[in-house]
């Protein structure tokens, strides 16, 4: 396995660190990091099998052939769901992500392992209040919680503390990048994964304000203390959070996308001023792309909605589109400058694809390209979004960004972090070769039986369709799609969590060793390094997918503009 940063003597290498060498990369590993690394990963993987059993009774509840849950649990495991796996499970792991990369690439220690703690412990207290007060039906209000819909004050108290908890890990991983810049723990620019991180921490910070300030003051009044506030402000202030939370996930995604591909296939950025330029996209404009949850309220002004679902969030869409590119684009050059050259695609099929890390990264990338990007783009359009807002295919759109593209990747991040932190070999090695293919299969299938549905006019939040007769076979048909896709990818992310725990309990130790490789490119024999240095079209088979992907971005797009004209007709 490569390297992924010039190991320099620093302040870990004193006598008597709290640090241990690694036998595979060959960095330094600070333990108070480690630990945080450790307890962060366990929790998130805790709240994804919480959220992931939700997953399978929402299902089917849905698939009106089972039509599982009455209706009053049908909206509690709904509330529960979005808490556990778009808040929960996401945030903890970000935070092991934030002290990986802040410490191991920077040979660096963690600034304050008090304030880790402080940080971990409100997290975890304010997540099992939320889920307790969800579970004892005193929160029926979905995750958005909109007023006037009204939880229990233990609700709100246990958001605010996740908010405040997570504020306060990001603080930690601020401080601890001015104390690796201080001693000087590493050479010229911080890593790209340490970069990527570091964007996503500053879009957190503003995402977790957001939600201070949205839920501070209803708090107040679910106590009493303070009038009911604005139900339109409350709307407008909580998608700062909602939506921008997920671009914290995207963020890390990416840099999980990096990662990945430099581990497994040695690839490096084409241009790594272009890929920092994109994060840096994200920190501007990302927060304007949260416009689009409210383009059905006549409370905002339609020049606000043109601006931002239009012209500004396109520099966010710009930023995802490049990462799109130059992530491919830099394993295609890694691939052919070991010598596999021939054709269009020839280095594909010399790829790792045995690697479970690798082929749940490339399967993250291709979701939330071709499904998540080109739905979420088309659909946050204002005159499309009319048509589309409260059906299932804004949830088949979100199910493949969330879940296909950032829950897939940190699944295969998963695969390095627990043999190298945790310093166990994975246990069942042909099943977690095999799990990737499982939960990305299973999930297509759930965004685009949603997503089908929805065309239909199936709505998104409706316990029941067929007290209302205007749903055919064609829909129940696309349910029936989602309810299987369903059942293949909980059963996969049960596999994940059984492995997770099964190398936990009986994986081999590694320590003094290198792990047990996945498996990863490799030369071919007699080629030399620098075979691509006067090929100028070491991209092409990049360059040809994304014509693809531009062709059925354009297909899908003016597909909505005639839908929007059949039901729109001008006289």
């Amino acid at each position: 396995m490569t390297s992924l940063t010039a190991t320099i003597p620093t302040a870990l290498d004193a006598p008597g660190a709290q640090s241990r060498h690694c036998d595979t990369t060959g960095l330094k590993v600070c333990l108070s990091s480690q630990s945080f690394i450790k307890l962060s990963a366990v929790s998130a993987v805790v709240f994804l099998l919480l959220g992931g059993i939700a997953a399978i009774l929402l299902a089917l509840t849905r698939w009106q052939a089972v039509h599982l849950l009455p209706v009053d649990w049908f909206y509690r495991i709904l509330t529960f769901h979005g808490l556990n796996m778009l808040i929960f499970w996401i945030l903890f792991f970000e935070v092991a992500i934030l002290y990986f990369a802040c410490t191991i690439p920077l040979n660096a220690r963690l600034f304050s392992r008090k304030i880790a703690w402080a940080a971990f412990a409100m997290m975890l207290t304010g997540a099992v209040m939320v889920d307790v007060t969800i579970l004892v039906g005193r929160a029926d209000v979905l995750m958005t919680s909109y007023l006037p819909l009204l939880a229990h004050p233990a609700f709100y108290l246990g958001i605010i503390l996740v908010a405040v908890g997570t504020l306060t890990a990001v603080f930690n991983f601020f401080a601890t990048l001015y104390i690796a810049k201080r001693d000087r723990t590493y050479e010229g620019s911080v890593p790209l994964v340490t970069f990527g991180a570091l964007a996503a921490a500053i879009i957190a910070v503003v995402t977790l304000l957001h939600g201070a300030i949205v839920m501070i003051p209803t708090f107040t009044y679910s106590m009493g203390w303070t009038p009911q506030p604005d139900p339109m402000w409350y709307r407008m202030i909580w998608w700062g959070l909602g939506h921008q939370s997920q671009q914290v996930n995207v963020c890390a995604m990416v840099a999980v996308w990096y990662l990945v591909g430099h581990l497994a296939t040695g690839a490096k950025p084409v241009n790594e001023t272009v890929c920092r330029g994109a994060f840096l996209l994200y920190i501007l404009f990302i927060n304007l792309a949260s416009a689009h949850h409210l383009l059905v309220d006549p409370a905002v002004g339609a020049s606000w909605k043109i601006w931002n679902t239009s012209y500004a969030m396109y520099l966010a869409v710009l930023a995802s589109m490049i990462h799109g590119f130059t992530v491919p684009a830099s394993i295609e050059m890694a691939m052919r400058d070991k010598g596999y050259v021939k054709g269009l695609f020839g280095w594909v099929t010399a790829l790792p694809w045995r690697n479970p890390a690798f082929s749940a990264v490339v399967l993250s990338v291709v979701i939330f390209g071709f499904i998540g990007g080109i739905t979420g783009v088309t659909l946050g359009t204002q005159q499309i979004n009319i048509i589309a807002h409260n059906t299932l295919r804004i949830t088949g759109h979100f199910h493949a960004t969330v879940v296909g593209g950032t829950t897939l990747a940190f699944m295969g991040l998963a695969y390095y972090v627990i043999p190298l932190i945790f310093r166990r070999d994975f246990v069942w090695r042909g099943a977690a070769r095999l799990q990737p293919w499982l939960f990305g299969g299973g999930i297509l299938m759930v965004s685009l039986g949603m997503s089908f549905a929805g065309s239909l006019g199936v709505p998104r939040r409706d316990y029941d369709i067929e007290p209302s007769g205007a749903f055919g076979p064609a829909s129940h048909l696309f349910l029936g799609i989602m309810g299987v896709g369903a059942v293949v990818a909980v059963t996969a992310l049960l596999l994940f969590c059984f492995l997770c725990v099964g190398t936990l309990l009986f994986g081999e130790r590694n320590s003094g060793r290198a792990m047990a490789e996945w498996g990863a490119a490799q030369r071919l024999p007699g080629v030399r390094e620098g075979l691509l240095d006067h090929d100028h079209w070491a991209m092409k088979g990049t360059i040809a997918l994304t014509a693809v992907f531009l062709a059925s971005f354009a297909v899908y797009y003016f597909a909505n503009w005639k839908a929007l004209a059949d039901v729109w007709p001008v006289q």
